[in-house]
């Protein structure tokens, strides 16, 4: 029966991009100016009357909403995202084009999130009580800077004043590093509440207790045992951290001027380029949903209970 469960959360996926998509279909709707306007001249001259009425029936502007909402659906369920107002290439190409590096800026900053978090709580929960204060309040402190606030921080800091990493551009590692960080260490702050306080409650179960008895020494249980079930709360709030961090490179990659789909949806946005909008939109949409499987694959290789259930 696991096919059937499986065939639920794939239909749950569909409803989730079909939710996606219909809003973002109405807020097109309800979006200022016209269409053609921008797809004619972007809005700086006027074209005229007969120039905008053909550019509508074109692009089936001037057709009912509802059979507007339809073709829009059908388009995306063939791929076909829509062809970009102002620089008139296929969205999907558009993406394609710019994808990679956020995609690498996301995994990068997801990974180093992890490292730092688990290195702060395996190295002061459930010590002495002043150790676990301060980490504590010092995963409080990281899981509420401002992403943009930060980047602006280490920019100065570690680009300018120090020299260390480019300020922009670049070849090889460094030029990830600091927007890696920016995007990584509020997440290491969440995930870092989580994880400590799971930890801390594993380290008191039985098994543990059983485990010190026979002689392994603290690191080992920790790492060894305790870990392992510590990081169940942390892995599904990395389902959701996985979205939000694709979605938050567009403030990072403003900051450091990089490459990618923010600065593609910060153009898209301020030419009111609607389709290449929605395509950035709707595909923020697919890697939450795509994020949200793997943590429950991710379950089931950490905890084997799970799979056992």
């Amino acid at each position: 029966m696991k096919w059937i469960v499986w065939l639920k959360r794939l239909a749950g996926a569909v409803g989730v991009l079909w939710a996606a998509a219909t809003l973002t279909f109405i807020v097109q709707q309800l979006m200022p100016g016209s269409p053609a306007l921008t797809i004619l001249s972007g809005g700086a001259t006027k074209p005229t009357h007969a120039q905008i009425l053909a550019v509508d029936q074109a692009y089936g502007f001037n057709k009912p909403v509802i059979v507007q909402y339809l073709t829009f659906i059908g388009h995306l369920a063939q791929g076909n995202l829509g062809t970009s107002y102002l620089q008139h290439l296929p969205v999907t190409t558009i993406i394609a084009q710019q994808m990679w590096p956020t995609i690498e800026l996301t995994v990068v900053a997801l990974v180093a999130s992890w490292v730092i978090a688990l290195v702060f709580t395996i190295a002061t929960a459930k010590r002495r009580r002043i150790v676990s204060a301060i980490g504590s309040g010092i995963e409080i402190i990281a899981a509420g800077l401002p992403q943009y606030w930060l980047g602006i921080i280490l920019l100065v800091v570690f680009a300018i004043e120090l020299k260390w990493f480019p300020v922009e551009g670049g070849s090889g590692v460094a030029p990830i590093v600091l927007p890696a960080l920016t995007l990584a260490i509020p997440l290491a702050g969440f995930i870092g509440q989580v994880t400590r306080d799971e930890f801390a409650k594993v380290l008191d179960q039985p098994f543990i207790i059983s485990a010190r008895a026979r002689g392994m020494g603290d690191t080992q249980v920790r790492l060894r045992h305790a870990l392992r079930h510590a990081v169940l709360p942390g892995i599904t709030l990395s389902g959701w951290a996985l979205g939000s961090l694709f979605s938050s490179a567009v403030v990072v990659e403003a900051v450091f001027a990089r490459e990618g789909l923010g600065q593609v949806l910060t153009n898209a946005v301020a030419g009111q380029d609607m389709p290449v909008v929605v395509g950035v939109t709707l595909l923020v949409a697919v890697v939450y949903v795509l994020a949200n499987l793997l943590v429950d694959a991710a379950y089931v290789l950490v905890d084997p209970e799970i799979r056992l259930a």
